[in-house]
């Protein structure tokens, strides 16, 4: 017979641990609770041994619904707003590439791994996508997909607390396309969202189930097709899928023997979060826009949950959104090209 942890009943328990978490949260007024709240207690249960797993699919359901809600913001007037400030999205997404070297270095130096595993651990492009390139080009993929995971946690942790204690509120004029739920309808859409990401998960394009329902809601909402509003139910359940899919990454290995990379993951993760939103603050700046805003869309954050972030503090959903679709195609495309780059001319450097 098969012990419980292994059957259906794991995962629902694990559902069940982060509803419980995610209504304690709320009832606590912590920012993001249905994200935060699962997030928190699979972590810490994980860490002492209970092997919780998610739901399968869990994270592609969860992205599936945020990127559904994230494309009802790009009505006709949001994208052409969205398009003129193609600069600072161009440069936002350049200077990721650089923060992941900065981070990268601070990784390799503080925990002695080795250059590889630190650079692919600390690039904000996906985990997924990271751990893959990393794997190729010899790196150690456990490390990387410990360093993504736990930069994941830190920054949706730390990101939200801070605006929120920092009395930043949101008064964003963006408002989704459809104003009122009808439920027929939003299963129709949420379909087409599916397929969007299907399609999306056979071409092996990155974060499939984020990338292709929004892309496609975007399409939709931008040609002005009108389906139905997101109801905050479906919108909550989103993020407690992902904030479970999450914390279900750690184990009771991911602290201990790792001890000296959890301390450099950690240094480096908050090093970037500065460095991050200093550059958010300079690009609002120079190009008048709200350094809230701008300081979320450079966040070394995962895209579905700085948008989450946004979208909860109404912080300029849009634009956020359309940054870290920017930063992720980049960073997926041009980190591998790059770090080749990089390393035959430091090789060519070292034999001169």
């Amino acid at each position: 017979m098969m012990p419980a942890r292994e059957t259906w009943v794991n995962p629902a328990l694990a559902m069940l641990l982060c509803l419980t978490a995610g209504a304690l949260f709320a009832w606590l007024n912590v920012p993001l609770p249905w994200m935060i709240g699962p997030l928190a207690a699979m972590a810490t249960c994980n860490f002492q041994g209970a092997a919780l797993r998610a739901p399968r699919s869990a994270r592609e359901l969860g992205q599936l619904i945020i990127g559904t809600a994230l494309g009802l913001y790009f009505t006709p007037e949001v994208v052409r707003e969205v398009a003129s400030h193609w600069p600072v999205l161009v440069i936002a997404a350049g200077l990721a590439l650089a923060l992941a070297a900065i981070s990268g270095w601070m990784l390799h130096r503080v925990s002695g791994i080795d250059r590889t595993t630190a650079f692919f651990g600390s690039v904000p492009g996906g985990a997924t996508e990271m751990a893959v390139l990393a794997d190729k080009l010899g790196a150690r993929v456990d490390r990387v997909a410990f360093a993504q995971s736990l930069r994941i946690l830190i920054v949706v942790v730390v990101v939200p607390f801070s605006m929120t204690y920092a009395g930043v509120s949101g008064a964003d004029i963006y408002q989704p396309a459809a104003g009122v739920v009808v439920w027929p309808q939003l299963v129709v859409l949420l379909g087409i969202a599916a397929m969007a990401g299907a399609i999306f998960s056979l071409l092996r394009l990155p974060n499939a189930f984020m990338l292709g329902p929004l892309l496609v809601v975007i399409v939709l909402t931008a040609s002005e097709v009108r389906f139905s509003a997101i109801s905050n139910v479906v919108s909550g359940g989103g993020q407690l899928l992902i904030g479970c899919a999450l914390g279900a990454r750690f184990g009771r290995g991911s602290g201990g023997a790792l001890r000296r990379f959890v301390v450099a993951v950690v240094v480096s993760t908050l090093a970037a979060i500065v460095l991050a939103a200093s550059v958010g603050t300079g690009l609002a700046w120079a190009y008048g826009l709200s350094v809230p805003t701008l300081i979320l869309a450079t966040a070394p954050g995962g895209i579905a949950e700085m948008c989450v972030t946004a979208k909860v503090l109404q912080l300029g959903v849009p634009l956020v959104t359309a940054a870290h679709v920017t930063r992720v195609l980049a960073l997926v495309t041009l980190t591998a090209p790059l770090f080749h780059a990089a390393r035959s001319l430091g090789a060519r450097i070292g034999r001169e």
